[in-house]
């Protein structure tokens, strides 16, 4: 049970972790302007850019929530060697993270995503990327570096953060697991379709139900909560995970392990974008799993964080003081 004492240490424990982040990142750009005609080549709205804007993306987005909840973020992944590039090592730099884990390689491109607001809303995204495995060298730079952290660090936590960019293979999972449940450290993942039943043996699975109807290619009603247990009970066993958090988009969050199954609702919020909400979620369940909260605690938390997230326009990182006030307000007794 969460109280006043127990938050506030939960909160001050996570500046003790060190937290590793394998996956895809990306450099979300944004353009921001005015929209007050329409262009006579096409019927489309003008956009008179007024502000411009490049974030970490992505699994990059796991980091900088891990990084503002106090935690040491180490993201491993491989980036282009182009200008997003440059930018995202620039953006890492600015957020005074390391770069010890990310591997640049002439062959890919640095995935971005350019998104066009008008008038306070998002008009176009334009996607740039390539989603092809790594090739031999590049998994065994990744791999190398992986490596050489696990033996730098005393890590907490390591966060799958998987977004079917190619980033993410068997071979890499099965060997950071592996070595992971060695050293008898949590691993928690966010996947996507491709990879979505290698995550075998893992502490937390976090899937969307979208997810867990395409990776086990079954249908089942998320109203009823017997046909959601037995769905997810399929997909906990499938995996031989310790537990699996479910989002449920607006009805909240679905938690089972060995002795809890029970949906967590939402709380009510003015939701502005739900850009980034899922990085939300598998942040702050990690920095819990790794201080070794209850699993249903660790639930509510992380429901009651991707929920905040919404009320901002884009992706951005949670506020720890504003989150550990709304846990304090709204879960504690």
């Amino acid at each position: 049970m969460l109280t006043t004492e127990t938050v506030s240490r939960l909160f001050s424990g996570f500046d003790n972790l060190n937290v590793m982040i394998i996956g895809d990142v990306m450099v979300d750009s944004y353009l921001w302007g005015k929209v007050d005609r329409i262009s006579p080549e096409a019927p489309v709205p003008i956009v008179a850019v007024e502000k411009r804007e490049n974030r970490m993306g992505g699994a990059a987005n796991v980091g900088l929530n891990v990084k503002s909840l106090g935690a040491n973020a180490i993201i491993c992944s491989v980036i282009g060697h182009d200008l997003k590039g440059n930018e995202f090592l620039n953006l890492l730099v600015k957020e005074n993270m390391t770069n010890e884990g990310m591997v640049r390689s002439d062959n890919r491109v640095t995935t971005t995503k350019f998104r066009v607001f008008g008038n306070h809303s998002q008009m176009l995204r334009v996607d740039e990327e390539q989603t092809n495995d790594l090739d031999e060298y590049e998994y065994e730079e990744l791999v190398d570096r992986i490596h050489e952290i696990f033996e730098k660090w005393d890590i907490d936590v390591v966060i799958f953060q998987d977004y079917d960019k190619g980033v993410i293979s068997m071979d890499l999972i099965n060997y950071v697991v592996e070595l992971s449940l060695e050293k008898n450290i949590p691993v928690v993942v966010d996947p996507k379709r491709k990879n979505f039943l290698n995550y075998k043996h893992v502490t937390l699975f976090k899937p969307n139900l979208k997810e867990v109807r395409e990776g086990l290619n079954i249908d089942f009603s998320d109203d009823d909560k017997g046909e959601l247990d037995e769905a997810i009970g399929k997909l906990k066993d499938k995996l031989d995970a310790e537990m699996v958090l479910n989002t449920l988009s607006e009805k909240g969050i679905f938690i089972k392990t060995r002795q809890v199954s029970e949906i967590i609702p939402a709380h009510y919020r003015n939701i502005a974008d739900v850009s980034g909400a899922g990085d939300t979620v598998i942040s702050i369940a990690a920095l819990c799993l790794a201080l070794g909260a209850e699993a249903l605690d660790m639930a509510a938390v992380a429901n009651l964080a991707g929920g905040l997230v919404c009320e901002e326009v884009g992706v951005v990182p949670i506020e720890k003081n504003k989150l550990q006030d709304e846990v304090i307000r709204l879960l504690t007794r």
